[in-house]
């Protein structure tokens, strides 16, 4: 957004220099992007009277001109009256024009901040000498019109400022818009004024016709039956008024210093009747609509009845831009009768737009729901001014006088006269918000020392009503109709501190206690994880709760079990994900462009899913989960659901948890499982707790292939509340390294074919429960010739003693004790 201080300075005086005035709203307002010293541009730039005017022989466009410029340009060739020689090619240059010169060795304003900026000399054109140039709008940088030379419009003596005249000499603030996102009134500039005042310290008064919400129109001058309007569902406007105007002059123009105006602050000049409705809006924050009258009764058999209403899907409507947009049902749509003429709060349409023949215009002043117009802000990528405004949250109450004065302005720049009554659809205002505190509070609140005077002043200047109540013991303060933000008495507390600047308020200590305390065992927890995945190689990132549709899609999760955000603040990030693995995935293919030929990646995060139902506070259960993947450009040995797996039971170790692996049915129907092949993945729990921890397990080729993934890829993802749970249940006891040598053996067990690798696991596991030493099962290898009934598997088993060194002996009788036990148990035998 872009304030102009000129355009300020009408409506509240300003203390000190640009550079204090844009410290002091920096500090107390918002922040200041940039400072644009807009009249180093137009310095140069003259006011100049066309005395002669002829046809350069030779040419058919070119003119050679003499001008008055009051002789205030030195260094310039005149002739014998003082006049200097000028060659115009604009087809309206004439004789007593008033006319913008550009004198030599100045510089054109629409080149000012290129690099190399174009600086005009005296040269000779066509054989006859040229001193500058006139200027058109363009070349000046004002708008884009460069059909002819600008005309100057004011009465004004040869050699005046052309700056001065227009009040170009501006210093124009570029202000960061986000910070002001919860404040619909600093986007219009009678509302930023008044902050300035206030923070200046300085009363400030609402021009007469804004404060008037029951606003008087001008005279009816005929009689066109009122438009009827209803809004369809109130949740989609609070307030919509129109009215129709007559005999407007369509090609008529707006005064030249009201164009300068917009055009410095960023809007584009059309036409008189475009021109007053964005004038009334940058000014008082209030977005209007013209709609070309017969256009739009033309489309519904000669009426005029106007719906607000939500779009339907399917429905299309070109828009002004010539866009030809489809439309969702979270679009808000202005329809004559049951055809959307307009994008309600976005843009227009092209079938009732305002051109240089029009002369009825109906004229809307409105408020909508600021999240659906948010949906459509980024649906449609249209970010215009009207937009802009309309998703902070316009007040119902502020439609009426702005209307009312666009019918004034319109008849003063256009001609148009009121001809309807105006329909309003208006369920009612509001009822002003009162807050009650006492000086100690708001002192206690910010660690000031403010008197009630001061704070009753510093609220006064900003225009809430404040008063003491009956005895004495409290301020009330109600708050204007445009503080659509103050909800709370903090809200106001906070006002007391921002206007008068937090940076005055002295600095002291709180008085509380610092004691230390301990982590919750949550925390805990979720650092152990992440520590031991770093430890284990892993490398943890961090990704947006909010996802793509695609995503969810893309590893079989059910877009209707996830949330749908309806003022999502990227088309890209429209779904709270179920849970973290699809984000993981997303990142992997990158990352093997990048040049990672092996790596892992983890991330400990909360998912939304809507089977977890909603909280006490009545939104949606967040989850904890712990995600992990692990992807390989090359095969390494064994599958890659081991590799995962070994990761998993390192975490499981450090958290000293004992992991047990169950088969997954095929049906088994759960967000978390869905991008998992059920044949080489397994649920996860732990033995101790008996508490479920989560999944791991190789991806779906389906999975692979949309996200691109390598062939050696695995993961897991698991729920560290669970592993809290299992820990507490558990408890942790510490077991330092030990001293001694540890022992491995390889044992190759031939099984049935139909017994897993995870029976035979479990079985080894289960016979050295009762060995008192330190022990480690892990998969070596899993071989079965083609047609074979059986197969081989082989397993390390590794013994770690803490009191002595074990002996061949002592190895041997445990490793036949569970032999023994094993091949009783699955009828094994050993290879």
């Amino acid at each position: 957004m872009i304030i102009s201080v000129n355009w300020l300075k009408q409506f509240t005086d300003i203390d000190g220099s640009i550079d204090e005035l844009a410290t002091l709203i920096g500090a107390r307002l918002v922040e200041i992007e940039d400072v644009i010293d807009l009249g180093k541009k137009y310095e140069g730039v003259v006011v100049a009277k066309v005395v002669e005017c002829s046809k350069l022989e030779g040419s058919d466009h070119l003119n050679v001109t003499k001008i008055d410029d009051g002789g205030v340009v030195e260094g310039i060739e005149r002739d014998e009256n003082g006049l200097v020689q000028i060659v115009c090619g604009a087809p309206n240059v004439r004789e007593g024009l008033l006319v913008a010169w550009l004198p030599p060795n100045s510089t054109v304003p629409e080149t000012f901040n290129d690099t190399e900026p174009f600086v005009l000399g005296a040269r000779k054109l066509r054989g006859v000498m040229s001193n500058g140039m006139l200027a058109s709008a363009q070349e000046l940088d004002l708008f884009e019109d460069h059909t002819g030379i600008l005309e100057i419009d004011k009465d004004a003596a040869p050699g005046s400022k052309f700056a001065e005249l227009y009040q170009l000499d501006d210093y124009l603030l570029d202000i960061e818009n986000k910070s002001l996102t919860h404040r619909p009134d600093a986007f219009g500039l009678i509302g930023f004024a008044r902050e300035v005042a206030a923070i200046q310290g300085k009363a400030f008064k609402t021009p007469d016709w804004l404060l008037d919400t029951a606003a008087q129109f001008i005279d009816k001058e005929g009689d066109i039956a009122t438009p009827t309007v209803t809004i369809d569902d109130p949740s989609l406007s609070a307030r919509y008024q129109a009215v129709v105007l007559s005999d407007a002059d369509g090609a008529a123009q707006s005064p030249l210093e009201v164009q300068t105006y917009l055009a410095r602050v960023g809007v584009r000049p059309i036409s008189a009747i475009v021109d007053v409705t964005n004038f009334l809006m940058m000014q008082a924050g209030q977005p209007l609509h013209a709609f070309d009258y017969d256009k739009l009764i033309a489309l519904n058999g000669g009426k005029a009845d106007i719906h607000v209403r939500a779009a339907r899907a399917g429905e299309k409507l070109k828009l002004l831009d010539e866009r030809e947009i489809e439309l969702s049902e979270n679009d808000i749509v202005i329809a004559n009768g049951d055809i959307p003429v307009a994008l309600a709060g976005a843009m227009g349409g092209a079938d009732t737009e305002i051109d240089k023949n029009t002369k009825n215009i109906i004229l809307e002043s409105a408020t909508f729901n600021l999240y659906n117009l948010r949906n459509t802000q980024m649906r449609h990528g249209i970010f215009s001014e009207a937009i802009t405004r309309f998703t902070k949250g316009q007040p119902a109450e502020l439609t009426a006088p702005v209307l009312a004065v666009a019918v004034q302005l319109l008849q003063q720049a256009a001609g148009a006269k009121r001809v309807s009554d105006v329909a309003d659809a208006f369920p009612g205002e509001h009822a002003p918000v009162l807050q009650t505190l006492t000086v100690e509070r708001v002192n206690k609140v910010l660690g000031s020392k403010f008197s009630a005077a001061d704070i009753i002043d510093t609220l006064q200047n900003a225009e809430f009503t404040v008063a003491i109540n009956e005895d004495n013991s409290a301020i009330v303060v109600t708050a204007p109709y445009w503080r659509s933000d103050i909800h709370i008495p903090e809200d106001i507390i906070e006002e007391v501190g921002r206007l008068n600047g937090f940076d005055s308020i002295e600095p002291t200590l709180p008085g509380r206690d610092f004691t230390a305390v301990s982590s919750a065992p949550f925390d805990v927890v979720r650092t152990t994880i992440r520590t031991a995945l770093a430890r284990a190689g892993a490398n943890e990132v961090l990704t947006y709760s909010f996802v793509h549709g695609d995503l969810l899609t893309k590893v079989g999760q059910k877009l209707e079990e996830s949330y749908r955000i309806t003022n999502s603040i990227s088309p890209d990030l429209q779904y709270y994900r179920q849970t973290l693995t699809p984000s993981l995935l997303s990142l992997v293919h990158s990352n093997v462009k990048a040049g990672f030929d092996s790596f892992a990646l983890f991330e400990i995060n909360k998912a939304h899913n809507k089977a977890h139902g909603l909280n006490d506070e009545h939104v949606p259960h967040e989850r904890d989960f712990v995600a992990l993947t692990v992807a390989s450009k090359k095969m390494l040995p064994g599958a890659p659901y081991y590799q995962a797996k070994k990761l998993l039971e390192y975490l499981g170790d450090s958290l000293g948890l004992q992991l047990a692996y169950a088969p997954i049915d095929q049906g088994y129907e759960d967000p978390t499982a869905a991008p998992f092949e059920y044949r080489r993945s397994a649920l996860v729990t732990d033995v101790k707790s008996g508490e479920f921890i989560g999944i791991v397990g190789e991806y779906k080729n389906s999975v692979k292939k949309a996200f691109k993934l390598p062939e050696y890829a695995a993961g897991f993802e698991i729920n560290p509340t669970a592993i809290e749970e299992a820990s507490v249940k558990n408890g942790f006891d510490y077991t330092p390294l030990s001293r001694y040598p540890s022992t491995e053996r390889d044992v190759c067990f031939q099984v049935e074919a139909t017994i897993n690798y995870a029976a035979l696991n479990d079985a080894v596991a289960n016979a050295l429960n009762d060995v008192a030493l330190e022990t480690q099962v892990s998969p070596v290898d899993i071989y079965q010739a083609e047609g074979s009934t059986t197969k081989n598997i082989t397993v390390r088993i590794r013994l770690t003693p803490h009191d002595r060194t074990l002996t061949n002996e002592d190895t041997s009788a445990i490793l036949d004790e569970v032999i023994r036990q094993v091949t009783e148990k699955t009828n094994a035998t050993v290879v």
